[in-house]
């Protein structure tokens, strides 16, 4: 097998691995074995022991001494960090994003927002997976805008985790309108290039959602 075809195979395999764990099909703590993981991939144990240490360095499989591999299981006090680490890098993102994003930016920061609104409005309740689809491209769409790369490297580790599909899941469909509001206000300080409001929102927006989780995860706060 070529290389560019082994980094296909490996790819494929990382991203249906990826995804068992962010939608919690993949338990946190579970064990990740090799061969059932080959089977389910439809590869051979190479690329899915590439594919893991791949998930390894973005902190979602840990592996023990003995080299088995395990969905990260987060205690309660690194839940907590990650949530406040995500408020202040996520507000100094928005900041950033106030004085540069651009018009074109702009717009899709607000088409995101309006497609997060209809998955909310769905019948006969809120479409869970499209909301998490649009709230992940419109902090994607500022982050981006921030022009820092470094900085899009650090949160995209920590936004990509399984807390942030069980947070969606502890939403009721007050607190998902209340997400998009708070989504509304946040393009308005950004629109009018008010840097500090818009690190205020953002903070304050994922501070709430840190709240959320822990009334549906945390029992000892």
């Amino acid at each position: 097998m070529g290389e560019k075809r082994l980094s296909k195979v490996t790819s494929s395999a990382y991203e249906k691995i990826r995804s068992h764990i962010l939608h919690g099909t993949f338990a946190p703590g579970s064990q990740l074995k090799e061969e059932e993981l080959a089977v389910l991939c439809g590869v051979s144990r190479t690329p899915v022991r590439e594919a893991l240490c791949r998930l390894e360095s973005e902190m979602l499989v840990r592996r023990t001494r003995t080299q088995r591999s395990y969905v990260t299981d987060w205690s309660n006090a690194e839940i907590k960090e990650i949530f406040t680490l995500r408020g202040i890098l996520e507000g100094h993102a928005a900041a950033l994003a106030a004085e540069e994003m651009t018009d074109a930016e702009l717009r899709k920061l607000r088409a995101s927002n309006y497609e997060l609104r209809k998955a909310i409005d769905r019948k006969p309740k809120p479409d869970v997976k499209s909301f998490l689809e649009c709230n992940h491209q419109f902090h994607n769409i500022i982050i981006g805008a921030s022009g820092s790369k470094r900085l899009k490297a650090i949160v995209f580790r920590l936004v990509e985790q399984p807390i942030v599909y069980r947070t969606a899941l502890g939403y009721d469909r007050q607190s998902l309108e209340t997400s998009h509001r708070e989504h509304e206000e946040l393009t308005m300080a950004i629109a009018k290039r008010d840097a500090e409001w818009a690190r205020i929102i953002m903070s304050g927006h994922i501070r709430r959602a840190f709240h959320i989780y822990a009334e549906n995860y945390i029992v000892d706060r």
